[in-house]
């Protein structure tokens, strides 16, 4: 499953130091001046899950391989983006091809470091990003707007009037100000706006980038139409040059549990609705991604396509549960593998073997 999350901003904020961290890469160019980036640099990230190692414990697994999810930095966007400021229009379209935003706020302080507004203020720095992400959408849904009152007649008249009033409704939401998410909507509505691709329709996290010795609690909410998690870019950055073992010597030694890019990957596959679910035996440990509320047949498609139409039933048994009684042989003496249908709807942390036909 390939799903991707853009990492926007204005400008300095971050964008490009924390995409390298990340990828562990120099990949992104991280200089002190607007538009060091212009084409979109593209990372694919392991997902930290804990439960890997266990299993593969368990199993005596030759390999272990973790579940991925792609991070693209995206150039950064000023005032006039929508108008095509800065090259606004090509990074906005850049921004259309991902499926979340992480959009990262400046909280730290640098006289060294330019801020393109000249002044350090996360909610402002929101507000200007929003706004033009508002501003693009308003000019898409006006064009299909006219698209569609032009072309209402005949028999196609019913299913216009629902799209007008459908097209309406956003119009009004977005001229005001206000984001194209935080209204309510059908699952019709939701498959008719699909190929509008409105930015403001895209789920959301915001990351502060502070300085080393903020103070997490001390920072306010950025906005309240999305979560926050709070990062130390430079931090991060320092962390990625270390090797593992000393990276957590180094976490230890700050008294910090989880790095913050452990929590920006571990929200960002939340934020995308998410969930991971395991196979383990002798020849791997293996995570698998599939979107929460997905059945049993649709998991298996995920690790070959012709197991869709295969699918037979599923061993199914919780990961703990899996690990505690010692794997596969000694779980079905115990009551607690249970067998599933093509309407099992798989939950994270499962580990499964698929019975399919060939």
């Amino acid at each position: 499953m390939s799903l991707s999350i853009g990492i926007v901003g204005l400008p300095n904020v971050g964008k490009s130091t924390l995409f390298n961290a990340l990828t562990r890469s120099k990949q992104a160019n991280a200089q002190n001046y607007p538009f060091c980036t212009i084409d979109p640099n593209v990372g694919v990230v392991e997902v930290p899950d804990d439960r890997l190692i266990k299993l593969a414990e368990v199993s005596k697994s030759q390999k272990i391989i973790p579940t991925t999810i792609k991070f693209v930095d995206i150039a950064g966007l000023v005032a006039g983006a929508s108008k095509g400021e800065g090259l606004g229009n090509q990074f906005l379209s850049h921004i259309r091809e991902v499926d979340a935003i992480v959009q990262v706020v400046r909280a730290f302080k640098d006289s060294n470091v330019i801020h393109v507004n000249n002044r350090v203020d996360p909610k402002d720095d929101a507000a200007v990003i929003n706004l033009e992400l508002v501003l693009a959408d308003l000019q898409t849904v006006t064009k299909r707007l006219e698209t569609v009152k032009k072309n209402a007649k005949g028999l196609a008249v019913k299913d216009s009037k629902k799209t007008i009033e459908l097209l309406d409704k956003i119009y009004n939401q977005l001229e005001s100000g206000r984001l194209a998410r935080s209204l309510e909507y059908t699952q019709e509505e939701l498959v008719n706006l699909e190929d509008l691709h409105l930015l403001t329709m895209k789920p959301m996290l915001y990351v502060i980038n502070v300085d080393e010795k903020s103070e997490e609690e001390m920072l306010e909410q950025v906005s309240p139409d999305a979560s926050q998690i709070v990062i130390c870019a430079k931090l991060e950055e320092e962390l990625a040059e270390l090797s593992s073992e000393e990276a957590v010597a180094y976490l230890k030694e700050l008294g910090i549990k989880e790095s913050g890019l452990d929590k920006l990957i571990k929200s960002g596959y939340k934020l995308l609705n998410l969930i991971t679910f395991l196979t383990s035996g002798e020849p791997e440990t293996r995570a698998w991604t599939v979107r929460c509320g997905a059945k049993a047949p649709e998991a298996a498609g995920v690790i070959h396509t012709d197991f869709v139409k295969g699918f037979i039933k599923a061993d199914v048994v919780n990961c703990e549960d899996f690990i505690t009684c010692g794997g596969w042989n000694k779980i079905k003496e115990t009551g607690k593998m249970r067998m599933e249908g093509k309407d099992y709807v798989v939950r994270d942390g499962d580990v499964v073997y698929f019975h399919v036909s060939t």
